[in-house]
């Protein structure tokens, strides 16, 4: 039901949702790659690292969501968004093909508690803004828009990463992961100013 949309913060939170998603999926997407191409790592020791980024959320995620119900959703959606949106955009500045991983490590840590923040406080928000009868469809939605936002940043992110010879020299590699990662930047930051028209609301119920 497009009534749904009147609810500001259901259109609020499924877009942070999308930006989050548009920006994490994209530049997942691209650092495995980066790891290998650009720095001569193994498959397997590039997802080793990339532990760093994604398994933050098994530890900061149960978390977030159990401070959120005490002091509401907000704070960790702009919170988690920020420090997406910084982390990603220090990694945008230092990454080179000789980028040391342990200068690197710190920023993956950083963006992954953010987006863990995120992800948790976003499913409240969007569960909270709707009607018990109406709470499965919401679900769905976003779950679904969750999707579309990784494959568009995929999309996009791939298009801004593409030149010739992209693949032929690790110079040109970084130039182009470089841009990329800085639209990837610019979705996350865009879930910002969503996160800040949310009221202060009171403590979600979910």
């Amino acid at each position: 039901d497009l009534a749904m949309f009147r609810q500001a913060s259901f259109t609020a939170a499924n877009g942070i949702s999308f930006c989050l998603f548009a920006g994490l999926f994209g530049a997942l997407f691209l650092m495995s790659q980066f790891l290998q191409t650009a720095q001569g790592r193994t498959p397997l020791q590039a997802g080793a690292e990339l532990l760093v980024w994604s398994a933050t959320g098994l530890f900061v995620a149960p978390i977030a969501g159990r401070l959120a119900d005490r002091h509401g959703n907000r704070p960790f959606m702009l919170a988690g968004l920020v420090m997406q949106t910084a982390g990603l955009a220090c990694l945008a500045i230092i990454a080179r093909t000789h980028t040391p991983f342990l200068e690197m490590a710190p920023l993956l840590l950083i963006a992954g508690a953010g987006t863990a923040m995120v992800f948790p406080t976003v499913a409240n928000e969007v569960m909270a803004s709707v009607a018990p009868h109406e709470i499965g469809i919401a679900s769905g939605f976003n779950s679904a828009l969750r999707e579309l936002g990784g494959v568009f940043g995929i999309a996009v992110l791939a298009s801004v990463f593409t030149r010739p010879g992209v693949y032929s020299s690790p110079d040109t590699f970084v130039a182009g992961f470089r841009s990329a990662l800085w639209v990837a930047v610019a979705f996350s930051a865009a879930g910002i100013p969503l996160a800040l028209s949310l009221k202060h609301a009171s403590p979600s119920a979910v």
